[in-house]
């Protein structure tokens, strides 16, 4: 009978974990739909990185067999991906932008050098040895 009571126990802590765990898996997920939605990789990255956390939380109320909150992480997850990607490619069909990011924000191309370059001797460039032997490029 030990087991049987140390099983309910364990049973009576697991489940809350597991239904908190529920509750920020599908948190995370909403974020990771936003930042879907903005166009942040990093973001979403760190979204569903945080989502995983969550879910192993969910996974510890299937000690007592009770399996919604898993679910309802792993759907929540799906259904913000897939609402998050759509909005997204809508937005990006209709030609909207980012309205916090202004021209001014945006990267520079870097002119290049105008440096010259050194001149090197032929004798240096033709010189090979044992140590610098050229290698056949074949295509």
């Amino acid at each position: 009978m030990t087991t049987l009571r140390m099983a309910s126990d364990l049973a009576a802590v697991m489940v809350p974990i597991g239904y908190v765990g529920a509750a920020l898996a599908v948190i995370f997920a909403i974020v990771a739909a936003v930042a879907i939605v903005r166009g942040s990789g990093g973001l979403a990255g760190g979204a569903v990185g945080l989502w995983i956390v969550g879910a192993l939380m969910s996974f510890a109320a299937s000690f007592a067999r009770e399996w919604t909150p898993l679910i309802v992480a792993c759907a929540a997850l799906a259904a913000m991906l897939i609402v998050g990607s759509v909005v997204r490619a809508i937005l990006n069909a209709a030609g909207v932008e980012r309205a916090d990011r202004t021209v001014e924000e945006l990267p520079k191309a870097v002119p290049a050098s105008k440096t010259p370059v050194a001149a090197t001797s032929k004798v240096a460039l033709t010189k090979t040895g044992p140590a610098t032997a050229t290698i056949a490029v074949v295509r």
